[in-house]
């Protein structure tokens, strides 16, 4: 089992930036992913970005890439979602979840252990 607790939310304004971070408490998961997905009002839950816990291999949502970079510090068992250039469209909660499986994945199905979320709200 394991939990997932983010924080870094807030409000900002557009073109501003904004780190958000997960830690992890519980069962270790070196062959697992790491992901960040959100979710807006009326809308399902996207994918964002993804991390190999070991090896760090990344895959971004076409929608964030080139400004924002998901990392992690396993000894401090944290993934980080540094946000840059933040936009209108970028409001959201954001949730972060580990893979069901060992490996990379993208989909929502695909990951669990989900977090509380934090929200990110981007002003114009």
């Amino acid at each position: 089992q394991v939990l997932l607790v983010e924080s870094g939310g807030g409000l900002v304004q557009a073109g501003g930036s904004l780190r958000l971070s997960c830690v992890a408490s519980g069962r270790t998961f070196s062959n697992y992913g790491m992901g960040w997905f959100r979710q807006a009002p009326g809308k399902e839950r996207e994918f964002v970005a993804a991390i190999m816990w070991s090896g760090g291999s990344t895959t971004y949502a076409d929608s964030v890439k080139g400004r924002f970079t998901i990392s992690r510090d396993r000894a401090k068992n944290t993934v980080f979602l540094q946000m840059s250039s933040l936009k209108p469209e970028d409001t959201a909660v954001y949730y972060c979840g580990r893979t069901l499986l060992p490996g990379l994945a993208t989909k929502v199905t695909e990951f669990g252990s989900w977090g509380q979320g934090t929200q990110v709200t981007v002003s114009s």
